[in-house]
């Protein structure tokens, strides 16, 4: 009798690439400044979020992050951060995100990339690219190895994008595409939709849906983010 052949290859997972935004955050706790027109926390974004604001008040941009980082210490995961990081068993989910918490790592997704920084990331005035861990305050006088004010580690209005080369090779790889609590409005990250190819199924989680113009194959689930990416979970098991 002719022994059974066990095929050894491991099955290749399809690949998964989903878009976030403040909108999974706040469930967390975490506001953005479009909660409240143009404001954060209290303040003109340009003021605490802009190279100008940085001129003319670099003590109070940096108060203003020293703030935000411990609110991002105190916020947990919500079920949106864990159940995409669940996904992981069936896809390989490469996560791009607008956010500059934490929460995708600590729900335990393994890829992630963040366009606009991280809070709990500085850097030299002069250096963008070096970084150091930061978990405490950052404070006027505090100087990096090259003399230069060390400063958070966040993209600001105005300011270049330097992963978003790297976030449209990804999403153009992508076997599915998905877009989870961002409006779409801020770019060049809303511009990723236009990379994802136009063949694949893409999905949009929001409270509201935002305006895709003529992108094909979109779902739209309108929910919150905990509620939608569970709906997620159930649609991409038809699709595996």
């Amino acid at each position: 009798m002719e022994a059974k052949k066990t095929d050894h290859r491991q099955k290749i997972k399809p690949r998964l690439v989903v878009l976030t935004g403040a909108g999974i955050s706040a469930e967390s706790g975490l506001r953005t400044f479009r909660d409240s027109d143009g404001l954060w926390e209290g303040y003109d974004v340009y003021e605490v979020a802009s190279p100008r604001g940085w001129q003319r008040d670099p003590a109070l941009v940096l108060e203003f992050y020293n703030m935000r980082r411990k609110d991002v210490a105190q916020a947990k995961p919500n079920a949106a951060h864990t159940g995409l990081a669940a996904l992981e068993k069936d896809f390989d989910v490469q996560i791009i995100t607008q956010n500059i918490d934490d929460l995708h790592e600590r729900a335990g997704s393994t890829q992630v990339l963040h366009l606009h920084g991280e809070i709990f990331s500085m850097r030299s005035v002069y250096d963008t690219e070096t970084t150091y861990e930061i978990r405490g305050d950052i404070n006027l006088g505090d100087l990096a190895p090259d003399g230069g004010q060390l400063r958070p580690h966040i993209v600001w209005f105005e300011e270049p994008v330097p992963m978003i080369e790297m976030a449209a090779n990804i999403t153009a790889t992508a076997d599915i595409f998905v877009v989870i609590g961002t409006s779409l409005a801020v770019y060049p990250a809303a511009g990723l939709l236009h990379y994802a190819p136009p063949a694949i199924p893409k999905f949009i989680i929001d409270k509201q849906i935002p305006h895709t113009g003529n992108i094909s194959n979109i779902t739209p689930i309108e929910a919150p983010a905990s509620v939608g990416v569970q709906s997620l979970q159930e649609k991409l098991k038809a699709l595996i």
